[in-house]
């Protein structure tokens, strides 16, 4: 099919075929590894059979398995409608000005690196930096088959405790910080825009970026006025790729406005944009008087934290997916190994 003369002549239909060979590549890869690891074990149980010293090399190679068996456990978690899609995440720091400020700033990291760890393409496209540090929000576009459905773990508040790098005193201080989560939405949904009901605002984009997007008016905001819903992109140089930007991100954000309306109890969206503050965070970042990373949910408690905010929260996101489908949490899997 590829091979045929028009094959490329129809772009959106070309690359619907290409991304599909990807996945389906994926999976055989998959399937590959399984094979191979399946054999590496079963040579290795034959060894030590015969007096070999392999426990050291045994170990790892289950270790290897465990981990590919639960990466495919987290695709099959992954039915709902939109799971597939891209997705659209926002950060906002909570009450606490500095301090929460540099924590989202810190989970904004966590993120980029999450995506760069799993061959994600990451675009921030709208930063705003905080006062002194840290930002006061952020808005990122992570584009590849099931982000959405996988970053679904992270919606919600999220609570770090630390000794404050911005108190002379060196007091420990409690941070907070909201993350929000969308699918992006294909060009073939149609979301209907009326002209009347969208303001345009253009202006000179803050931060860096060099003397040519501090001089020209190339940042865009789009404010859809029946439902109050604002998104502004001023990552690139030219207001065009800019409005396209902020364009996709409004359809995303209008169809995620009627998908809860349509499925409020589903969804629950309420319970997502829970007040930024104590009581109502999802995982808790503890840095010190102890380290740990626990989720309030799954009960999945992680001693590294720093591995944690250097983006591996795959433990984290596979066990909520098991909990979201299943409603069993870490601990009743660690009451099961032990009947």
């Amino acid at each position: 099919m590829i091979a045929a003369p028009d094959f490329w002549s129809n772009q959106e239909a070309t690359q619907k075929i290409m991304q599909e060979r990807k996945k389906l590549e994926a999976a055989i890869e998959q399937d590959r590894q399984l094979a191979a690891l399946a054999s590496d074990i079963e040579t290795l149980i034959e060894l030590g059979g015969e007096g070999e010293d392999v426990a050291a090399d045994l170990e790892r190679e289950i270790g290897k398995l465990r981990k590919l068996t639960e990466q495919l456990e987290t695709e099959m978690l992954l039915s709902g409608e939109n799971d597939h899609r891209s997705a659209i995440l926002t950060i906002h720091p909570g009450a606490g000005g500095t301090e929460s400020q540099d924590w989202a700033e810190m989970l904004l990291r966590m993120y980029l690196r999450w995506a760069e760890r799993n061959g994600f393409e990451a675009v921030v496209t709208d930063r705003q930096e905080g006062e002194g540090a840290g930002i006061k929000s952020a808005t990122v576009e992570i584009n590849g088959e099931n982000a959405y459905g996988l970053l679904q773990s992270e919606i919600g508040v999220h609570r770090l405790v630390r000794i404050s790098p911005f108190d002379a005193n060196a007091r420990r201080h409690t941070s907070f910080a909201s993350v929000f989560v969308i699918p992006q939405i294909d060009d073939d949904i149609q979301i209907e825009i009326r002209p009347e009901d969208l303001r345009v605002d253009v202006f000179r984009a803050s931060g860096a970026g060099g003397q040519h997007v501090n001089r020209t008016e190339s940042a865009v905001r789009f404010t859809h006025i029946p439902t109050g819903i604002v998104v502004t992109c001023q990552n690139e140089r030219s207001q065009h790729k800019n409005r396209a930007s902020a364009l996709k991100q409004l359809k995303a954000r209008l169809y995620e406005y009627e998908m809860e309306k349509r499925r409020a109890e589903e969804r629950k969206l309420e319970e997502s944009k829970a007040d930024i503050n104590f009581g109502s965070q999802i995982r808790s970042y503890v840095l010190a008087p102890y380290r740990l990373v626990k989720d309030l949910r799954t009960k999945l408690a992680i001693g590294d934290v720093d591995r944690v905010l250097d983006g591996d929260i795959d433990d984290l996101i596979h066990a909520y997916l098991v909990w979201k489908k299943t409603g069993k949490t870490f601990g009743d899997a660690k009451d099961d190994e032990s009947e």
